[in-house]
């Protein structure tokens, strides 16, 4: 997950940064400075990507038309 990532990711749940600072117990700094382009602790790194991971967010790589996210399909779904 990249900063842009991190910021559609937040846009599709409709989170600020409160929720996402709840949601995945750090703090409302950490995340502003990784908006800004700062590098985390892979620790602090891996608690954002797994908060969004449980919300229903995945991650798409960079595949020749830039990395992006969307919202998974619930389960039980087609």
């Amino acid at each position: 997950m990249n900063p842009a990532q991190c910021r559609m990711a937040r846009a599709a749940l409709e989170w600020g940064v409160l929720d996402l600072a709840r949601e995945a117990a750090v703090s409302t700094q950490t995340i502003v400075r990784f908006e800004r382009g700062e590098v985390l602790k892979q620790t602090t790194h891996d608690r954002l990507r797994d908060a969004f991971k449980a919300a229903g967010i995945e991650f798409i790589p960079e595949n020749g038309g830039g990395p992006g996210v969307r919202l998974a399909r619930p389960s039980g779904k087609k």
